[in-house]
């Protein structure tokens, strides 16, 4: 691992290079910073050859591009594409992105925003359920809203005019785009081609096909090294049982912890690296904002709830698999119509790359049932308003008049921290959550704007919130 190899006075440098590809994958002039591209091609030829043995990665990197391409293991939603205002997509927002992508492939250097429109919507006529009608306001501010997705990871750049004047009105406003190509090519770059495939989990990776306990032992360690880095907090009870060891052995954590310059910390529980820099967590926990505000409040409840011996909680086994659910949800939205069959029967091998009717390792020994505390619904609302009738004077104006869509939200933030598991009467309280028991908050009486003081005068220089644990 060159890592181990690179000189100390160099090393945060090389390790803030593995951060920032980790986090987002795909790199341009413009994205993440203009710094970023520089920083990943300075270590190109180090991050390639580490990122392939840790992991089993592939980095393409070029003069204006860094793109890693990803084995996927498991199906996570915790990652959804977000809007500039930072509003989650929807199916729509989906769709239209997806089809942007195809129409500027077969565009020149430049397009207008309603040159893209119309080819955008001569594709979605095409697509049963799906329509874009420039005369409808929700469907522009959604084919915006992909359009600047695009523009902020730098395949377009705007040259003239003004999206949100179009999006206000299509016969005055109009908007010029550059095309930048390689960014538009190194956007989706799918494992297979999808009309092959007749099921989400086809583009998960294929298990080891190697028969030496070797190969298979080293596929079991890039898989849970992936598992690290791409979750917040790594559970026991997330792994198979061949993985379960793994994680428990120091050498796998500690070459991602050189890799990454993260701390690893452990419970029996299982691991999570606590990212104090701030450059690989999509999400800062804690943080400024009403949500996360909110979010750390309601934690130290819920924790407070866990510890009451006076009023025990029923416990639990753990709810299905989210990744399950959610590959259910997106292979019932595949038409059949669209699926090559005649390549997809003949596989003589399942989608996993397994024969359909064998067992593999992995499911050779029944993984062990956990339990873990139920916290109801009512309890969550009542406290959550409980919150806003104490806080609420600070909390941003759109959440002060919407306290049931603010508990939808804490919650959705906690459950993609893994602090919980929604299930339907409540929420399964997980071990990573006991972190932000005893939290101390302070509220600022000359700024009332503001519920916290900074994260560093609160919860110490680290940013990690563990003071009270």
């Amino acid at each position: 691992m060159h890592g181990r190899k690179i000189d100390s006075l160099a090393l945060d440098n090389y390790q803030r290079a593995a951060r920032v590809i980790l986090a987002n994958h795909l790199v341009t002039r413009t994205y993440p910073d203009r710094i970023a591209l520089p920083l990943i091609r300075r270590w190109a030829t180090e991050l390639r050859e580490d990122l392939a043995e840790l992991f089993g990665y592939r980095l393409e990197v070029t003069e204006t591009t860094a793109r890693v391409f990803p084995i996927i293991d498991r199906l996570d939603a915790g990652k959804p594409a977000r809007t500039p205002a930072d509003r989650l997509f929807d199916r729509r927002r989906y769709a239209y992105l997806a089809l942007s992508i195809a129409a500027l492939g077969r565009a020149g250097d430049q397009i207008t925003l309603s040159e893209l429109a119309d080819q955008v919507a001569a594709y979605a006529g095409r697509v049963e359920g799906l329509e874009l009608s420039t005369d409808r306001a929700a469907d522009r501010d959604a084919f915006v809203d992909a359009v600047g997705w695009l523009t902020h990871r730098g395949a377009l750049t705007l040259a003239d005019g003004d999206a949100g004047g179009w999006a206000s009105d299509p016969e005055a406003g109009e908007a010029l785009y550059d095309i930048d190509r390689p960014v538009v090519f190194a956007l989706f770059r799918p494992p297979r081609a999808l009309q092959h495939l007749h099921s989400v989990r086809g583009l998960l990776t294929e298990e080891a096909t190697g028969t030496s306990g070797s190969t298979h032992a080293a596929d079991l360690a890039r898989r849970v090294r992936r598992t690290l880095v791409e979750r917040p907090v790594v559970y026991l009870d997330d792994l198979t049982p061949a993985e379960r060891p793994v994680l428990g052995q120091d050498r796998i954590v500690a070459d991602v912890e050189m890799f990454t310059g993260l701390k690893a910390e452990r419970r029996a529980e299982g691991v999570a690296l606590i990212d104090t820099s701030g450059r690989l967590s999509d999400i800062r926990f804690p943080s400024t904002g009403t949500l996360a505000q909110v979010g750390l409040l309601l934690a130290g409840e819920i924790a407070d709830r866990v510890l009451d011996i006076d009023n025990p909680l029923e416990w639990r086994t753990g709810a299905p698999d989210a990744g399950e659910a959610l590959a259910a949800q997106l292979d019932g939205a595949i038409p059949e119509s669209t699926v090559f069959a005649p390549l997809a029967d003949l596989r003589a091998l399942d989608d996993f790359g397994t024969q359909p009717d064998s067992t593999s390792d992995d499911e050779a020994e029944e993984p062990v049932e956990l339990t873990y505390p139920l916290i109801e619904s009512a309890w969550v609302r009542e406290t959550v308003q409980a919150l806003a009738d104490r806080y609420g004077a600070t909390f941003a104006a759109q959440w002060q008049a919407d306290v049931p869509g603010l508990t939808t939200e804490v919650v959705a933030l906690l459950e993609r921290l893994r602090l919980v598991r929604t299930v339907d009467d409540g929420l399964l309280v997980l071990p990573a959550l006991a972190r932000y028991r005893g939290a101390v908050v302070t509220v600022r009486t000359k700024r009332t704007e503001e519920l916290f003081v900074t994260a560093a005068d609160t919860y110490g220089s680290d940013g990690t919130g563990t003071e009270g644990n």
